[in-house]
């Protein structure tokens, strides 16, 4: 689907660029492509494409240019702006099954005239003042709405995250650097809960468990997957590659570039 004369816009509170999507949004991709990861599956987005992104999940996405542009279309759900939407618009929201941190959306025609009604005031210098661009916000929502009315369930259900299951969420998600508090609240749980129930579940620390988890994926994608540690210990949640090569040789007895060479 192509849609011409726009360019990059934002409208809603800012997004935090953190592993953590911290609020809903729906993005359009305008040039350039996009890869995303959230523990479990792969995304790729291509210009014309769109998803909504979704609230306390973790993910980790990589941006590639087209000849030196990328260009996106960002349109955030604020949990204010969405309890003021239901106070006009009542919906009834379950919990949601879903758990991908990105769903991707059909082609429709009416998200691909929203899009082009942008058009105006992104292509000089008329800027879109509060109240209009709330006006959009909610003509999008409606749309979306309208074609996928299970999306109410994620947009309106704004209880506390419910209480996973702790096995199945860190084996899934090990691989994102956050901290303890971040993974605490994630899984549903106060931190002191979170430690207590993890040393029931995996007869370990937290901080143990991440580290032995992390290095035993670099080992397998160094000596199988073939990849270089530049290119592992950022995917696998460390953050320093010194670090990371000391970690690795107190653990397995080798440094990383060794165990590449066997």
């Amino acid at each position: 689907m192509k849609v011409n004369n726009i360019q990059s816009c934002h409208l809603g509170p800012a997004i935090s660029p953190e592993l953590l999507i911290q609020e809903h949004y729906f993005l359009y991709l305008l040039k350039g492509s996009m890869k995303g990861y959230d523990g479990n599956k792969h995304y790729e987005l291509q210009p014309g494409d769109y998803c909504l992104a979704r609230k306390n999940h973790l993910v980790r996405y990589t941006k590639f240019k087209d000849n030196g542009d990328f260009e996106k279309i960002i349109i955030t759900f604020d949990e204010a702006f969405l309890k003021q939407f239901l106070e006009r618009h009542p919906y009834h929201a379950e919990a949601s099954k879903d758990q991908d941190a990105f769903l991707l959306i059909p082609e429709n025609t009416f998200i691909k005239n929203y899009i082009q009604s942008l058009a105006p005031y992104y292509t000089g210098d008329l800027q879109l003042d509060e109240t209009f661009a709330n006006i959009k916000r909610e003509e999008l929502l409606l749309i979306l709405l309208k074609s996928q009315p299970d999306l109410a369930n994620i947009f309106f259900n704004f209880g506390i995250t419910h209480k996973m299951d702790l096995e199945v969420y860190m084996n899934r998600n090990f691989r994102f650097n956050v901290s303890l508090e971040r993974f605490a609240y994630l899984t549903g749980r106060s931190l002191s809960s979170f430690k207590r129930d993890f040393m029931k579940t995996f007869g370990t620390t937290p901080g143990e468990w991440l580290k032995k988890k992390r290095l035993d994926e670099a080992y397998f994608q160094i000596s199988r997957q073939h990849l270089k540690p530049s290119e592992v210990y950022l995917e696998v949640g460390f953050e320093d590659l010194s670090h990371f090569s000391f970690a690795f040789k107190k653990e397995f007895g080798k440094s990383p570039s060794e165990v590449t060479h066997v």
